[in-house]
Order: structure tokens, then sequence, then C-alpha cells
């Protein structure tokens, strides 16, 4: 039955031409039966129109729109040549339920048209076929006709309108899918951005740490054993801290199995752990003055995020490109609606190309990250040279009203 069904909906001319015989038959049968006077009309003028009505019957959906001009040929010829009403005119209902049923409008309203007047032309052409009839009998007869008519012309607008209903479902359908999709390609984007800002923050800082302290601890290595040895603690004790935030973030990036541990949940640096940063970078050799102004209160934790990496991207700036002997200052200010962060040194400051075109050839990613941090809690970061010399950074990180509850 399955492969039945294939074959119909592969070879829909085949299955029109099956069904066209039907009519085409009884219209010879009609015509060629001696002695019944069922058909008085002209035989050969008959059998042109059952032929043609067949082949509009058998190719109405191979070619709809040349069917239908066919149709009213056929009926004008009709018309013309005196051919009373065959079987095969049934080919008019068929072609006007399958014009009804397409997308393009012209064909269904010539369509209507027919079938509106087909069957009163019909009676008046042809009066003698209702001899004997009451007037009454006639237009009934004839609105009846009209009405079938109408009904396959119904019949094929319906069909059309719920096909637009299931085309319109599906483009729907696909058009959400690929809405998903991109919504999934921007978080996985987004995604991977906060991972990149989160490493590049650790290890711009903690290999920098661990660089400068290496390369103290070469210096001093035969003069200074006791600082040797402290350097390669802070060395030690940065590493290690490193490899906690970097596990934190990429175990968001765990295999197929998705089990985590207690370790990939680490809380993430706020405000409390600046001090602890300052010291770090005071065991650098870097002088750092650090002041809070205001009084302290519970932050919101993607500010609190945002000011530590501020502060930890601007002191690792500085011992970048600050130069010898330079100094820096770090101020926090809670003011009622907003914390400022404040991060300045009295250096030689960074290269104009690393703040003015926000890391052109792939450097000053830092300040990059810095704003797209600032941007997504709301707030505003100004970066550039310092007036008396030096390079200054100064954020503006608004607060919700309740967020100390």
């Amino acid at each position: 039955m399955n492969r039945l069904y294939d074959f119909i909906r592969r070879h829909p001319t085949w299955v029109d031409g099956c069904w066209a015989l039907v009519p085409v038959f009884m219209s010879l049968v009609v015509l060629t039966a001696p002695g019944t006077g069922v058909y008085q009309g002209d035989p050969w003028a008959g059998l042109f129109v059952t032929l043609a009505s067949g082949t509009v019957m058998a190719l109405r959906r191979r070619a709809p729109e040349r069917m239908l001009l066919l149709a009213l040929a056929v009926g004008l010829f009709q018309l013309l040549a005196d051919v009373q009403p065959l079987p095969a005119n049934f080919a008019f209902l068929a072609i006007a339920f399958t014009v009804a049923s397409l997308p393009r409008r012209w064909p269904s309203r010539v369509a209507l048209g027919m079938c509106l007047t087909a069957p009163t032309v019909s009676m008046l052409r042809w009066p003698e076929d209702h001899k004997g009839a009451s007037l009454t009998n006639i237009i009934i007869g004839t609105v009846f006709l009209t009405i079938a008519f109408l009904l396959a012309w119904v019949l094929g607008d319906s069909l059309r309108t719920r096909r637009a209903y299931y085309a319109e479902l599906e483009e729907r359908a696909n058009r959400l899918e690929q809405e998903r999709e991109t919504q999934a390609r921007m978080a996985v984007a987004a995604e991977r951005a906060r991972i990149a800002r989160e490493l590049h923050d650790v290890v711009a800082h903690n290999v920098s740490v661990m660089v400068v302290q290496a390369d103290g601890a070469a210096y001093v290595l035969d003069t200074a054993p006791e600082q040797t040895r402290n350097a390669l603690h802070t060395i030690s004790g940065t590493g290690r801290q490193a490899l906690t935030e970097m596990r934190r973030l990429l175990g968001v990036l765990r295999g197929e199995d998705g089990q985590v541990t207690g370790q990939d949940y680490v809380p993430q640096p706020g405000v409390e752990q600046l001090a602890d940063l300052v010291d770090q970078v005071r065991d650098t050799g870097l002088p750092v003055d650090f002041r809070i102004e205001g009084t302290p209160r519970p932050l919101p934790s993607g500010v609190e995020l945002t000011a530590y990496r501020i502060v930890q991207e601007a002191l690792t700036n500085t011992r970048k490109h600050g130069g010898p002997d330079v100094g820096a200052t770090v101020r926090l200010s809670y003011d009622p609606e907003a914390l400022t962060v404040l991060a300045e040194d009295d250096g030689r400051g960074a290269q104009r190309e690393l703040y003015e075109e926000r890391g052109a050839d792939g450097r000053g990613q830092g300040l990059i990250g810095m704003r797209e941090r600032v941007g997504m809690v709301g707030g505003v970061l100004i970066a550039g040279p310092r007036p008396g010399g030096g390079f200054r950074i100064s954020a503006t990180l608004p607060l919700a009203g309740d967020v100390a509850r």
C-alpha cells in the first residue's frame, strides 16, 4: 500500500490520465450509441470536445494554467459548434478545483467566473434539453449545478489556504531554528570571549609576577640566598594561584562526561582580595599606595570581579610599561550610587596605539578586556596618559540600590 501511495505522489499525470479515461469512455458511449437519440449533434465535433476535455483532466496538474485556457477554449467551441454537454465536461470541475488550489490568484479568479456562468450559459444555449420541465425545476437544476461548480472551486481554494498555512508554519519553524542556532553561536562566542578575558588577566598578571621574581632571584642568587629563597616562594605561590584560577575557568571546557568537582567552583576574586594582590605586587619591587575611600559595603559579584580585574591589569601594565623607579596608586571610592576605581602610575606610560587604537596588531588586549568588563556592568572607563607623566585608568561602576541585601 505504501508503494502505491508513493507511486501516486511521484506520477500525478498517470493517475489523472487514468481518471480521465472514465468520462472519456462515457462520452464515447453517448456519441456512438445507435438509435438512442441521446446525442443529436455533429459526432466529430463531439469527439473533439471529448478528447480535448480528457487532455484537460489528464494534464491539469502538470500544466494547470494552460489546461484552464484549453478548457475555456473547449467551452467556447461547444457553444459555437452546438456540441451538447457530455460526460467529458466533468473536466471543467476538475480544472476549477486544481487552479483554485494554486498560489497564483488570476487562474483561480478565472475559474470562479467559469463556475458561476457555465451552468446558466448551458441552460440558455440548449433549452431543448429541458423540454417538459417547469421553469422552477429548470432554475433549481441550474442552481444546484452552479453550487456543484462552486463547491469544486471552494474545495480547491481551501486546499490552497491549508498549504499556505503549512508552508508558513514550516518557514516559521526553520526561522526559529536558525535563530536558535544564531543565539547558540552568539552565546558560545560570548563565553569564549569571557574565558579569553579571564585567562588574559590571570596569565598576564601572574606570569608577569613570576618573571619579575625569577629575574630578581637570578640576579641575587650568589649574593643574597635568603632573597632568592623568598623570590622562589613567591613564584611558587603565584604559580599555584594561577593554576587554581585557570582550573576554575577551564572547568567549563571539560569533556563529555559533564562531571565537575568542587575545584571547578573556586570563588572569583573580589575587592576583598585587592589587599593580597597589592602585597603580591609590592613583593616584586613595585611600590603601590592603596587606599579605600568611603564606607565599604557588599557589592554585586560582577562589579567586584570587574574592579579586581581592572586593578590587576593596571598594575600589570605598570610593571610592563612603567619603566624603572615607577610607583603606582590604587584608590577605591565607595559612593551611594557607584564604585570608582582609580589606578595610576608615574612612569613613562604605554604607547599610544595600545590605548587609542584598542589593541592594534594584537596588542593592548588588556585594555580591550577592561572596556568589555566595564560595559557589561553598565560603567564608564577612561584610560590614557596622566597629567605630569605616567598612565591613569579610571572606572566608574554603577551600583544597584539593593545590592547590600
